[in-house]
């Protein structure tokens, strides 16, 4: 045997710490510390099988109070599926451990994590959050999972975004397969644009509203994360990742706005196909005197509703996304 050359792995080190093949680790990224010194751990779980492969961080809790996507992240692991074949799965399922701690948004400092990125040591704590994340696990990832819901009481409808013009992304997207698939472009200074700086491949999911677990939107963020996975070699997963729908492509998507306050009561279950001129709720005053039909202002598909029960003039309250015919 000795003109037989051992494979060499590539070497692969987290945190510090070495993950060598066919080991799993949790580790922790310190990055902050609450005004009592006490220190701030994020929890990252690492499994590396003895085939190398590619890279997979499925992500969720950027928010702190989007619930479904650390429960989507929570099932994963509970049910030991993050443990690949081929490559190496990271899951980081909650972020922003501050806001999931006060069940807020935002970090103490009233920041938005996913408006901090890439961040700076010496930057506010939310961009210390993200300068370390972009330093300690971003280059070792090549795809991204994130997940999100709603914000406040917004409701999405499933649904992945992407840039169409990526032509891997949109494949991924694909493989997911959501109900619906969005173009959304790259917003300044979040996780997205600083992952595709640095020619990862990110999907971002968003179902649901913050603050609750929906069994619907659970399933479908894991569901697409399995087909993800398996597509990618890295696990087969006994699950049928066989295309039982075809999502719908949206390369346009805009916000009705209430055009008066008062009490809001909406009439079409989300994810529905609605004709320009359709009645889709209603605003009234508490007093019996104005009632205002909301009709659709094209034809499209709902994607996010807003289901507070009270909105004022300009809130946004129906999101319309516009089939793309091809693509």
């Amino acid at each position: 045997m000795s003109g037989v050359k051992k494979k060499q792995h590539q070497r692969m080190v987290i945190l510090g710490h070495e993950i060598m093949p066919g080991k799993g680790v949790q580790l922790n990224l310190e990055v902050a510390h609450l005004h009592t010194r006490t220190p701030i751990q994020v929890p990252v779980f690492v499994e590396r099988a003895k085939e190398d492969g590619p890279t997979v961080l499925v992500m969720a809790g950027l928010h702190g109070d989007e619930l479904n996507g650390i429960e989507i992240v929570r099932r994963f692991l509970r049910k030991k599926l993050n443990k690949p074949t081929k490559g190496t799965i990271i899951c980081l399922p909650i972020f922003n451990i501050f806001g999931f701690l006060n069940l807020k948004r935002e970090l103490p400092d009233g920041r938005d994590l996913n408006r901090s990125f890439p961040g700076s040591h010496k930057g506010s704590l939310a961009a210390q959050f993200a300068f370390h994340f972009m330093k300690e696990i971003a280059p070792y990832c090549d795809y991204i999972i994130d997940y999100h819901t709603g914000a406040a009481q917004r409701n999405n409808f499933p649904q992945i975004r992407c840039v169409f013009s990526d032509n891997e992304s949109v494949e991924l997207a694909k493989v997911f397969n959501p109900p619906f698939i969005l173009h959304s472009g790259l917003i300044p200074k979040t996780l997205r644009e600083s992952m595709v700086k640095r020619n990862k491949k990110i999907l971002l999911f968003e179902g649901g509203k913050a603050s609750n677990i929906e069994e619907n939107v659970v399933e479908e963020g894991l569901n697409g994360l399995k087909r993800v996975i398996a597509y990618l070699g890295m696990r087969n997963y006994k699950i049928d990742i066989s295309k039982e729908r075809q999502p719908i492509f949206a390369a346009e998507s805009k916000w009705m706005r209430a055009p008066s306050s008062g009490m809001f009561q909406c009439f079409v279950p989300n994810g529905t196909k609605v004709q320009k001129g359709d009645i889709l709720a209603l605003i009234t005053d508490p007093y019996g005197k104005y009632e205002k039909q909301i009709k659709a202002n094209q034809e499209g598909y709902v994607i996010c509703i807003n289901e507070a029960s009270v909105v004022y003039r300009g809130d946004a309250i129906i999101h319309l996304a516009k089939e793309k015919q091809e693509h």
